[in-house]
This record gives C-alpha cells, sequence and structure tokens, in this order.
C-alpha cells in the first residue's frame, strides 16, 4: 500500500497528472507538425525512464513461463475475435497493408515495439504506477488512470475507434503490470497487439497522416 500524501503534495500531483496527460495530448493535437509525436513520445519517454529509476516496488516473484503462456493465450483468442471483426466491419481495409505495402509492413513489424511500445508502456505504466501511487494507489485506481490516460493519448488521432481500443488495450496492460510489474512484459503484451493492429488494417487509425492531413 503506498504511503499517505500530504494534501498539497497530493494537490500537486493531481495537477501534473492533468497537465501531463489531459493537457498534453490536447496541445500536440493543436500544434500538429511533422516530428513532434515522434519527438513527445521518445523524449517523455526517455525523461519518465529517468525519473522513475530506483523508485517503487520491484518486480514481483513470479514465474516467467506461465506469465507469457498467459499473454500468448488471451492474444490468441482476443486477436482472433479482432481480427474477425475488422473483416466484418471493415472489408476495405482488411490486411491492405500487408497486400499493398508489403516492404512498408514488414519495417512496421520490426521498428514499433522499439520505437513507440517501448516509451508508451514507460510512461503509461512504468512511471504513471510509481509517480501517482499516491493518488491512485497501485491496484484498481492505478489501472483505470492508466487505462484513460492511455486512451485520452489518442485523441490526437482524431476517430473513436483508436481511443475505445487503446482504453481497452490500456486497462488490459495496466491490469498485467500490476501483477508481474516486468516492463519486458507489457512491452511484449503491448507488442503482439500493435503488431496485429496495423496487419489486418486498422493501422489506418492510429496514423497521424490520415488524420492531420484531410
Amino acid at each position: 500500500m503506498p504511503e499517505k500524501t500530504p494534501a498539497g503534495a497530493g494537490v500537486f500531483l493531481w495537477a501534473e497528472f492533468l497537465l501531463l496527460f489531459g493537457l498534453g495530448p490536447v496541445l500536440i493535437l493543436a500544434w500538429r507538425r511533422p516530428g513532434i509525436l515522434f519527438l513527445v513520445l521518445w523524449g517523455g519517454g526517455l525523461v519518465c525512464a529517468r525519473l522513475a529509476r530506483g523508485v517503487g516496488d520491484a518486480p514481483r516473484d513470479l514465474l516467467v513461463g506461465p506469465e507469457v503462456r498467459r499473454i500468448l493465450r488471451r492474444f490468441l483468442l482476443l486477436g482472433a475475435a479482432l481480427t474477425a471483426a475488422t473483416w466484418l466491419i471493415f472489408p476495405g481495409l482488411f490486411l491492405a497493408l500487408p497486400r499493398l505495402h508489403t516492404l512498408f509492413w514488414a519495417l512496421i513489424m520490426v521498428l514499433y515495439p522499439v520505437l513507440s511500445v517501448w516509451p508508451q508502456e514507460v510512461i503509461f505504466r512504468l512511471f504513471l504506477r510509481r509517480r501517482y501511487a499516491p493518488i491512485f494507489g497501485t491496484g484498481m485506481g492505478f489501472i483505470a488512470a492508466s487505462a484513460l490516460a492511455f486512451g485520452f493519448a489518442h485523441v490526437i488521432f482524431l476517430n473513436w475507434i483508436a481511443v475505445a481500443l487503446t482504453v481497452a488495450g490500456g486497462a488490459m496492460f495496466a491490469f498485467d503490470y500490476a501483477r508481474h510489474r516486468r516492463l519486458w512484459l507489457s512491452c511484449l503484451e503491448h507488442s503482439l497487439y500493435g503488431c496485429l493492429v496495423f496487419t489486418i488494417g486498422l493501422g489506418r487509425f492510429f496514423y497521424t497522416g490520415a488524420a492531420w492531413h484531410h
């Protein structure tokens, strides 16, 4: 259980949280400059990794093998459902990227986990849990805050599908992170779903070029 925080410190943490995770995406959307998303994501990820170093609790003493199998079993189930839903609802988008832009798709499969997943998991799981534990706790409060912050960050893509999927995904990633507290496992899980989204055709909803240059 986190230690009780003085009222003044709690107010400061709430203000900081709302500034970073509330106002931040709004400012990115207002600027809409090429490269701003990558700069903010990696700059924020590196700063948050530095601030979270040596703070908070260590990874839980869990067997890694069962955790990985649990992630993979759930991915097979949810991934199949998401794939089927995409095929039924967006047949024109289904597998469009690997079919029409194979090399670009392959590049995304390789670079996405490193360039996008790692800084996101640092910011929305590692840093958020450790920094704001005094106001959210480390259980359901953290999971809710992480899911909502993660989902709201995706308003920059200007569509409800990106927000809805990332709220749900953020809750799942945060729930698992709260249990195992291993960043690499969260990155693995996030990478699986992210690569699937780009493969089956939903990547269009997570692309600033489609949202910012109509």
